[in-house]
């Protein structure tokens, strides 16, 4: 064995001997931080775009959901956009996770559309803590209606308490998510909630490259017929994207999900677009993936809920 291999070997050892031991200690320290100052502002304003750590509450009642909140200037009330982020079901690589993700590009992009942007993030993930609502149950078995709408459950949650601050509108709020997050902005697609103006799906999906092996998913034929499911009753027109060299969720089964999203009565914008980088899943953390959020609403932060074709 060579000296690296060794080194990896031990710090893999070390992670998880600490991986069943961390997430005790958060979900033990969470429920007497949420005692002690309720949720809300964690501290001031600063840079960039007046950046702020929030808390803001989730589906697990013992943990509150660590969240980054965004604004344009002045003092309201905005519209809001809440962006739900990717997610994975290594319980290693959530706990080596270090900070709320902060989607740079989508947040600009939002924010200068008169958007105050939160991104909440979900239990399960370091720093945040707590138990994972998301697990979705082995490759062949995976149940990918369980783990979407855990997510859109969080995702709703943070919405309906954002709606009570006195800054935000009750209105034409926009939700964006990003692979599992975007797979959970689906799920909540059938909600019957007036505020929720317009959902942006990047690469939505969950179960993808398993195994870390590129093109290979979980049970591709259940997320065909689960987003099947969340088309459904859906009330709210989606946008879904994806990039030409996604490996995660590659343009052709991704058109499958949006075709059968539609079939069930979704109302559905496929689009696929140019490759991005080297990996085009995380066309949502690049310049490009805020150039077409941009262009999808357009300059108006005035957001309706847009006929979308079917």
């Amino acid at each position: 064995m060579t000296r690296l291999g060794a080194v990896i070997i031990a710090v893999a050892a070390i992670a998880m001997r600490f991986a069943f031991a961390v997430p005790l200690a958060v979900a033990l320290v969470a429920p007497v931080a949420a005692a002690e100052s309720g949720f809300g502002p964690r501290a001031d304003e600063g840079e960039p775009l007046r950046r702020q750590e929030w808390l803001v509450p989730s589906p697990d009642a013992a943990t509150p959901a660590q969240a980054v909140l965004f604004r344009p200037p002045g003092d309201g009330p905005f519209r809001l956009a809440v962006i739900a982020h990717a997610s994975t079901q290594s319980q290693l690589r959530r706990l080596m996770l270090f900070r709320v993700p902060e989607y740079p590009v989508l947040t600009a992009a939002l924010v200068a559309r008169g958007f105050a942007v939160l991104v909440p993030q979900r239990p399960g993930h370091n720093p945040t803590g707590g138990p994972y609502l998301e697990e979705q149950g082995g490759c062949d078995e995976a149940d990918y209606e369980k783990a979407g709408r855990a997510t859109a459950d969080a995702i709703r949650t943070a919405l309906q308490f954002m709606a009570t601050q006195p800054f935000i509108r009750r209105d034409g709020a926009v939700v964006v998510g990003h692979s599992a997050g975007g797979w959970g902005a689906l799920a909540l697609a059938a909600d019957d909630n007036a505020s929720i103006a317009r959902i942006i799906a990047f690469a939505p999906g969950r179960g993808g490259q398993a195994g870390d092996r590129p093109f290979t998913v979980c049970a591709p034929d259940r997320l065909v017929a689960t987003a099947a499911t969340f088309g459904r009753g859906a009330r709210v027109p989606v946008t879904w994207l994806v990039a030409q060299n996604d490996t995660f969720f590659a343009p052709t089964l991704s058109r499958q999900m949006a075709e059968a999203f539609r079939a069930a009565g979704g109302r559905v914008d496929f689009r696929v677009l140019p490759p991005s980088g080297g990996e085009g899943h995380w066309l949502a953390e690049r310049e490009a993936g805020g150039a077409r959020l941009a262009e999808i609403l357009g300059a108006s932060p005035n957001v309706k809920r847009a006929a979308l074709p079917r």
